[in-house]
């Protein structure tokens, strides 16, 4: 039963399983989601934090029980780390903006935050790649893509301050 569980967590309810290119479904997924829980049914941040926390928590746990049996230890199927990295952006950019947005504002940063970490997830600029090569374990699939993220969260910042200057 917990192995099932585990499978259709680290998956996404088994997304991962698609078998060209999981992380990019995976993050799609997760700034749809995102965006019903923001925008259509109006659910607290504070609610989505803690699930985001949950998940991130249980994430190391479910992916070490579920690659557990394999010299694999971050098999393309596992796209869970999409999901928590791919939050981050749009969570930050969510708190940091309120009520302050249009649906037609939120759904082209989302855009942006797709592309974005997609992008970073990719090239694996330092550290992110320290994570993705050296870590062999559930804390390095999770972390690679946590960093992913922030880099997101740092080019919009960098984005806006420059902005301000124009």
């Amino acid at each position: 039963m917990i192995k099932q569980f585990n499978f259709l967590f680290v998956t996404m309810l088994g997304l991962g399983r698609i078998g060209f290119i999981p992380g990019t479904f995976g993050s799609l997924a997760t700034v749809i989601l995102l965006f019903i829980c923001f925008h259509i049914l109006n659910i607290s941040s504070n609610i989505i934090l803690l699930v985001l926390l949950i998940i991130f928590a249980y994430s190391f746990i479910a992916i070490k029980n579920h690659t557990k049996d394999s010299k694999n230890k971050d098999p393309g199927e596992i796209i869970i780390d999409e999901f928590i990295g791919q939050a981050i952006p749009i969570y930050l950019y969510e708190i940091s903006h309120g009520t302050e947005k249009t649906t037609d504002q939120a759904i082209i940063i989302y855009a942006i935050c797709f592309v974005l970490f997609r992008f970073f997830d990719i090239k694996k600029p330092f550290p992110v790649s320290y994570f993705d090569k050296k870590q062999k374990n559930s804390f390095g699939v999770v972390m690679d893509d946590v960093c992913a993220g922030f880099y997101v969260v740092l080019s919009l910042i960098c984005f806006m301050v420059v902005k301000s200057y124009i």
